[in-house]
């Protein structure tokens, strides 16, 4: 079975230590069990450094350093595992990230995170997001029943007719699906973001500047198109069923919109960072998504 994926998605590569937000920082780096026979059958040279970096307990995780950074990050931010061993002795997370995979009723799909500097910058500069192209195989699998993919299509359909106002193309949104806002006020919404947990701290501050208005600066627009666009791939695409395309397409339009709040009310050519934060702070945390989530399951 083919492997779908955004058109850009060919365009990417890591940036390795140009990259100033490593994520091989900050971020505990679990070890899968093929890749932990691999590391066991090393018995000296670099690899007895890395069996003496692993915390076996639980699911096995190499141990961070006392400021977060993995043990076999280089000075210069290169992994010291490739240059010693090469690429095939890393971990399925480190040779994934930041790619991550959906199973839909059309096939495998798979796409770049947003939490990526280099993915952010990449999504939010092509307009190309509609377009599929493919990119591998996979074995088979079983497909899920409901059709996450056309109700994906019928989003897209919307958000990209540039014949419509953007604000005009959002609020068609909330009303087709019902979505948004919710029965939270603003201020309520930025109680919620207090209450979530936080990589980087700074960022609850950063947050509260939340509003769900549809004012936008017309010169970023296109930027908070494509970033829905990418929320709404990764979040509403592999969907059960109707209520939940409805709870994902509104933790998408959250996203937009606080991104949209960022650009207002913060440094507007710092979109693409904004970008990143969002993404790593809430969708690259399983209780921050469900949290925002569950406003729209139960609204």
């Amino acid at each position: 079975m083919t492997i779908r994926a955004p058109k850009y998605y060919k365009d990417f590569k890591c940036i390795a230590d140009r990259c100033t937000h490593s994520c091989c920082i900050g971020w505990e780096i679990d070890i899968d069990p093929v890749t932990m026979e691999k590391y066991a059958s090393l018995s000296d040279g670099y690899g007895k450094t890395i069996a003496d970096s692993i915390d076996s307990e639980d699911t096995p995780h190499f141990r961070l350093y006392a400021d977060e950074r993995c043990p076999h990050l280089d000075e210069r931010g290169l992994c010291k595992i490739i240059s010693n061993l090469g690429e095939n002795y890393l971990c399925d997370i480190c040779r994934e990230h930041p790619r991550f995979y959906n199973d839909t009723s059309r096939g495998k799909e798979v796409g770049l995170g947003m939490a990526c500097e280099e993915a952010a910058r990449l999504i939010l500069s092509s307009d190309d997001y509609g377009e599929m192209i493919e990119v591998g195989t996979a074995d088979d699998f079983d497909l899920p029943e409901f059709d996450g993919v056309i109700e994906r299509e019928r989003i897209y359909t919307v958000l990209s007719d540039q014949t419509v106002p953007y604000q005009n193309r959002l609020a068609s949104l909330y009303a087709e699906y019902d979505t948004f806002p919710s029965t939270l006020t603003d201020i309520e919404w930025r109680e919620v973001l207090d209450s979530l947990e936080y990589l980087d701290e700074s960022h609850r501050e950063l947050f509260r500047v939340y509003r769900s208005d549809l004012s936008t600066d017309d010169k970023f627009e296109h930027l908070l198109e494509r970033a829905l666009a990418y929320f709404v791939y990764r979040h509403c695409s592999a969907t059960a069923d109707e209520e939940e395309v409805r709870a994902t397409l509104g933790f998408a339009l959250f996203c937009e919109r606080l991104l949209s709040s960022l650009v207002l009310y913060g440094n507007p050519e710092s979109i693409v960072e904004y970008a990143r934060i969002i993404s790593e702070e809430l969708e690259y945390s399983e209780e921050n998504t469900e949290r925002i989530k569950e406003e729209f399951l139960f609204a």
